[in-house]
């Protein structure tokens, strides 16, 4: 966690609206990318449409939320790098591990299958007869 006190202020009203202003442009770039489907080739509607998303994120990126989401990535990076991966060895071995463990759990639940099929089909619908 870090260290920084949490700010408890919200999305004030210009927020909303350019938030407002970006669920548009995605749902106006959704639009036109079916509507013109027709009319359009499709790389111009993937190329309209990519632009309409990145001019979503740009404005929502304006926002109290967006700052936030922007602080939320940088500090994820930043403690990202403090992770220490396994080696490839240990990798390897831990990746045997998983499956062995998986071929001994199928071979036992296979097992416990055939008694069940044994004591239902074979034992109990004998008993009747």
């Amino acid at each position: 966690m870090n260290a920084k006190l949490e700010q408890s202020e919200s999305n004030s009203g210009l927020d909303l609206a350019k938030l407002s202003l970006s669920a548009l442009l995605i749902a106006g770039g959704l639009f036109g990318f079916y509507y013109f489907s027709g009319q359009w080739p499709a790389a111009a509607r993937v190329v309209a449409l990519i632009i309409a998303f990145v001019a979503a994120g740009l404005v929502g990126a304006t926002t109290h939320t967006g700052r936030s989401l922007r602080v939320f990535i940088a500090e994820s990076q930043f403690e990202l790098r403090k992770i220490v991966w396994p080696t490839r060895d240990e990798a390897l071995r831990t990746t045997a591990v998983v499956i062995l463990v998986v071929i001994v759990i199928s071979l036992i639940l296979g097992l416990i299958d055939l008694i069940l099929k044994w004591v239902v089909m074979d034992w109990l619908l004998t008993l009747g007869h």
